[in-house]
């Protein structure tokens, strides 16, 4: 690393104004060198950012701020979906394709109780980019410790979205159920 190192809440607070001010998501080595500290460091700092109540999620694109004014204007659903881990990119594409912004992914564990992990994808490019960061880390889906069971929230516009997606999903076989 080279520059000055910024320092606690002057870097925190550089952090918070960057991601507020993108759109798309920031991953925690460009934080890490836009800030001269070590990502380490960085995940430090989203945490303590997310304690304050800030809403900062990670994705597998990187950190992304999301106000609730953006969320309140989308309808959320909870759906049950089953499939083999191969079959985990189809899915994804089909729910993109009609519109969804795919938010996690949720398992119940047997030791550790529900598991979420945040996905947030809502085009085919996120899709991809999700996918190629599994490959290249070697990444078990969570799905794969619960015979492919597991629990989407998906977001939409509006409600006809929402349903023409699903309906998609049923007739590809991916499909448990949905709880509104």
């Amino acid at each position: 690393m080279t520059g000055k190192k910024i320092l606690g809440e002057e870097r925190r607070q550089l952090i918070l104004d960057k991601l507020i001010t993108e759109k798309a998501p920031i991953t925690g080595g460009d934080l890490a060198r836009l800030t001269n500290v070590s990502r380490q460091v960085i995940v430090s700092d989203i945490t303590l950012l997310k304690a304050k109540g800030e809403p900062i999620i990670a994705t597998s694109q990187g950190y992304l701020y999301m106000p609730n004014t953006h969320q309140d204007t989308l309808i959320e659903r909870v759906i049950a979906c089953q499939h083999a881990p191969e079959k985990s990119e189809e899915e994804l594409l089909l729910l993109v394709d009609y519109g969804v912004t795919v938010k996690d992914v949720k398992i119940e564990h047997g030791v550790y109780g529900d598991l979420t992990a945040s996905i947030m994808v809502s085009n085919r490019k996120e899709v991809e980019q999700f996918m190629k960061k599994i490959k290249d880390t070697k990444a078990s889906f969570l799905s794969e410790l619960t015979d492919g069971i597991h629990l989407h929230t998906i977001m939409a516009q509006d409600e006809k979205t929402l349903m023409t997606a699903e309906q998609a999903l049923k007739k590809a076989g991916f499909l448990i159920e949905s709880y509104q």
